[in-house]
């Protein structure tokens, strides 16, 4: 009961100290970190501070102790409990407070979840990010939350990705403080463990917050394997739960973390122990994450099962240059390689300890992940296992770590090593973590750099095209459209209508046959140019899926050319690029008809929707 109180406390304690620095940045006027060194300097201060002040407190816990309920004792707690949330904050909530944006701004798979956020804000059922009446196929449980967020705040989908993204990620790193306490009955021991996987996570992962938060907890729960299917159910719960919650933020995770860790360690210690147990436990923390999913992923595996038509998948339709190789970050030249190979002396050294055995076969589970993942394209697919290094880093950073503990404990005897190894620890981290915001340069310049849902770029340089987005909106508003056909995805992403067609076949929901109302869409592209408007709109309202109400295509109005072009994405997998766009042109005259379309010339776009 203690654990989850504590976790209760760090998680809560964590964002809601995350959501109010984010409220104060929005106040203040902090320059661009993409054009100022002043934001930088002033996210290593609130860095430095943390580090000390924590390893300072618990540098007096380890070397004095701390008893009773005196106020230096829960000051500790509070401070490491809090530690992880104010390196969020200080490492890419501070980068950030001058943009609106998320880490990447509105590039490339930001744009699917700023659409599944805008649509979560503005429905909170079952809805499709793209589609109409259709049970989502991405996993809602993030973006759900994140809407519910959007709707408390009062700001729109697009514009709660930041400060959902901080909140959610400083809780998830807040709770392993109170989780790693209890597994290593130590409270700096777990709080070393927190900060290290917080700094390595949010260098390696946080573009994707919730598959990071994710990611945080498989270290945990690799050790949490040992002690379930040894007997403990508080552990198996715990995993049980964990499961769960993960299917329906992340499957990708959950599919590696169920075959790769729990279901390869409960064999494993089935062989070993001679014993049904491990299997049983399996099967209760199989069935129980299952119905945790269910809450989630109920409408859409009911839909498929109903389904008439061939449900094709090209979510895993991806290989890039990463995914052809095994990671090996313990031979990297840097405090991360070190780490890591410090946790594989250590996996190799401790295996006949049952707990870090664990660590080791998970470790394993993962690589073999991965290289599955490189065999599969030969099935026509991928197993995505190039997104698995960070799981790779996180189990070998925290084996590192309890390694470094070990050693520390045969020789703290000695007279000053508590405060040594507390600077070097201190140091280090500042060292690392300091670095967070360089690497993610790229990714914050992006978010400084796009256009966001109000028109703006923080930078204050004119807007692109998207700038043009709100006018376009409120014409379709004005002629009540609901279903846009449209290549324009950032329009989609930032204003909840619906789309005729996802723009790619990697993120469409499989129920919405992708790749027949593509074909649908190019012939009616084909075909305008010899038929009459009248007859193009019955060609639209005759397709067996959803009649698109308005349209945004590139083009002039006065000088319309070879006609107005939209764009086709093609998946060309195995390929790499393995998406290919085909232009599609239609005939300006099918729009000419006043009482069947209103057409307007909105930048450089040409905008139809339907009469009313």
């Amino acid at each position: 009961m203690g654990v989850l109180l504590g976790m209760a406390a760090a998680a809560i304690g964590g964002g809601v100290v995350t959501l109010a620095a984010w409220f104060v940045f929005k106040q203040v006027s902090l320059p661009a970190f993409n054009t100022s060194m002043v934001t930088r300097g002033l996210s290593t201060v609130a860095i430095v501070a943390t580090v000390v002040i924590v390893a300072g407190l618990l540098y007096v816990w380890t070397k004095r102790g701390v008893h009773g309920h005196g106020p230096l004792k829960w000051l500790t707690v509070v401070a490491a409990y809090l530690s992880p949330a104010l390196i969020v904050i200080a490492s890419l909530g501070m980068p950030l407070s001058a943009t609106r944006l998320w880490l990447d701004g509105i590039q490339v798979d930001q744009v699917f979840r700023t659409q599944f956020l805008t649509r979560m804000t503005e429905q909170a059922g079952y809805a499709d990010m793209n589609y109409a009446d259709m049970p989502t196929f991405y996993p809602m449980g993030w973006f759900w939350l994140g809407g519910r967020m959007a709707n408390l705040l009062g700001i729109a989908g697009w514009e709660v990705f930041q400060p959902w993204s901080l909140v959610s990620i400083a809780m998830a790193c807040c709770i392993l403080v109170p989780v790693w306490q209890r597994l290593t009955g130590s409270l700096p021991l777990g709080t070393v463990i927190a900060l290290t996987t917080t700094a390595l996570t949010l260098t390696l992962a946080t573009e994707e917050p919730y598959s990071a938060i994710i990611a945080l907890g498989v270290p945990a729960a690799a050790i949490m394997c040992s002690r379930a299917f040894h007997g403990s159910w508080g552990s198996t719960v715990g995993l049980l739960v964990f499961l769960g919650i993960s299917a329906t933020f992340y499957t990708l995770f959950t599919g590696a973390i169920a075959v790769t860790v729990v279901s390869f360690v409960a064999l494993v210690t089935a062989i070993v122990e001679r014993s049904i147990k491990p299997i049983l436990r399996l099967m209760v923390i199989g069935f129980g994450s299952l119905a945790i999913a269910a809450v989630v992923w109920g409408p859409y595996v009911v839909a498929v099962l109903q389904a008439d038509f061939p449900i094709k998948n090209a979510a895993q339709h991806y290989l890039p240059a990463e995914g052809t190789e095994v990671p090996v970050p313990f031979l990297a030249p840097s405090l991360v390689g070190l780490m890591c190979l410090v946790g594989i002396i250590y996996l190799v050294a401790r295996v006949k300890n049952v707990h870090i055995r664990t660590l080791g076969w998970a470790l394993i589970g993962v690589y073999l992940w991965i290289v599955a993942s490189m065999v599969m394209p030969l099935l026509g697919t991928t197993l995505l296992g190039f997104r698995l290094e960070i799981l790779v880093v996180l189990i070998l950073a925290t084996a590192g770590v309890l390694g470094l503990a070990h050693l520390y404990e045969q020789y703290r005897s000695h007279e000053h090593l508590t405060a040594i190894v507390t600077v070097i620890a201190a140091l280090a981290g500042i060292f690392y973590m300091q670095e967070i915001p360089a690497a993610h340069q790229s990714a914050i310049d992006n978010a400084y750099t796009d256009t966001d849902g109000n028109g703006e770029r923080a930078d204050q340089f004119p807007a692109d095209s998207a700038g043009y987005y709100q006018e376009i909106s409120d014409f379709f508003q004005d002629h009540n459209a609901e279903i846009v056909m449209t290549d324009e995805k950032l329009f989609l992403a930032y204003h909840p209508y619906f789309g005729y067609n996802a723009f790619t076949a990697h993120y469409a929901n499989p129920l919405g046959q992708f790749d027949e109302r593509n074909e649908q869409m190019a012939t009616w592209a084909n075909d305008s140019w010899d038929q009459t408007p009248e007859e193009f709109v019955q060609a639209l309202e005759n397709n067996p899926w959803d009649v698109p109400d308005a349209m945004i295509f590139r083009g002039d109005i006065e000088s319309p050319d070879d006609g107005y072009k939209a764009h086709l994405a093609v998946d060309i997998f195995p390929n790499q690029p393995n998406v290919r766009y085909d232009a599609i042109l239609f005939d300006p005259e099918v729009f000419d008809d006043s009482n069947l379309w209103d057409v307007e010339q909105i930048g450089p776009f040409v905008v139809a929707a339907r009469v009313n």
